[in-house]
């Protein structure tokens, strides 16, 4: 399964340049937060298959100007082609504001997931828009990830874990592609493509849309 995940910063050659070709190849979108919900419609209205998404800590405008055609994928988990999708958007409280967590109300969101992870027996892809805690993340409060995920991944082995956030143009101590134990971790900003199959992504990451 080929996933074009996106974040952060709407992508000029997905939206103001846009060729129908970008997509052709991609079986799902997943938006990983901080996207204008316009953007995400537009796509939808020219792919045939799910444009999945959580929310960014700037994000709040989707009460008012839902992404059309999409699926919010917040708190559930959303399966596809048999791929078990979980979904916890939201960003570290820094200021008052929509989609930001404590990491005691970030855990207490997990809790509340414990019958689906069970119905389901775990998930394959995490997908957020802040970090994990010490990975790839900020020492700043308002980039600094959750705890809580080093621990859903420590249980359950995901074999992707996806997030924005941070963005690559911050410098070089911000990275595409990482890892914690047997998840292969994706900083999803702007886009990228990988395949779900692929058991050495970090070779073959597509940057800007592309394989390489």
């Amino acid at each position: 399964m080929r996933i074009l995940a996106i974040a952060d910063e709407e992508s000029k050659a997905l939206w103001d340049y846009f060729d129908k070709s970008m997509l052709e190849g991609i079986d799902l979108i997943i938006s990983c937060g901080d996207l204008d919900p316009r953007y995400l419609s537009f796509l939808v209205t020219f792919y045939s298959g799910p444009v999945l998404y959580v929310h960014g800590n700037h994000d709040g405008k989707y009460e008012q100007i839902p992404p059309e055609g999409c699926t919010c994928i917040e708190d559930k988990i959303f399966v596809y082609k048999g791929v078990r999708i979980l979904g916890l958007g939201g960003s570290m409280r820094y200021k008052p504001g929509p989609h930001q967590y404590t990491e005691g109300e970030m855990k207490q969101r997990v809790h509340r997931l414990w019958f689906q992870l069970l119905k389901k027996r775990g998930f394959d892809i995490l997908v957020t828009h802040s970090p994990a805690y010490q990975l790839n993340d900020g020492r700043d409060l308002p980039h600094q990830g959750f705890k809580i995920f080093r621990t859903l991944m420590e249980k359950y082995r995901p074999k992707f874990f996806l997030h924005g956030h941070v963005h690559l143009s911050y410098g070089r101590d911000y990275k595409r592609y990482d890892r914690y134990e047997d998840t292969h971790i994706i900083n999803a900003y702007e886009r990228c493509v990988f395949d779900f199959e692929d058991d050495n992504p970090k070779e073959h990451l597509g940057v800007n849309g592309m394989k390489i």
